[in-house]
């Protein structure tokens, strides 16, 4: 199947909850260095329990698109997981600073990061 195919199946498993399907999926993917990828095989590691390897995940995707606000704000997540309040707020800032406190990412985020405290 083509790339963009595998990339859809695995974000779907991903956000039906079948993190290890979908990590299977996206780990088929040829281009590995895609950041949407990237980003799925953080989410699902990170939603499966993996939190650190779900962090590395997102600090690649964000290594090779720092502007990309999903990953940053499921960064932000993962940091909130692991307690670090203080990552997830500098996640928030960086993305308030791409996109502004209106777009989804920051929305999604900054409630997070509220029901945390």
């Amino acid at each position: 199947l083509p790339d963009e195919e595998l990339y859809q199946q695995g974000r779907a498993l991903a956000k039906e909850a079948r993190y290890d399907w979908a990590i299977e999926v996206l780990s088929t993917i040829q281009d590995q260095q895609d950041p949407r990828v990237l980003n799925y095989l953080g989410y699902s590691n990170r939603k499966a329990g993996r939190l650190d390897i779900g962090i590395t995940y997102y600090s690649k995707a964000l290594a090779i698109d720092p502007n990309f606000n999903l990953a940053r704000e499921y960064l932000g997540e993962g940091y909130l997981a692991a307690g670090r309040v203080d990552l997830a707020m500098n996640q928030l800032a960086e993305i308030a600073k791409s996109c502004g406190t209106t777009c989804e990412e920051y929305q999604e985020l900054n409630a997070a990061i509220t029901s945390a405290h």
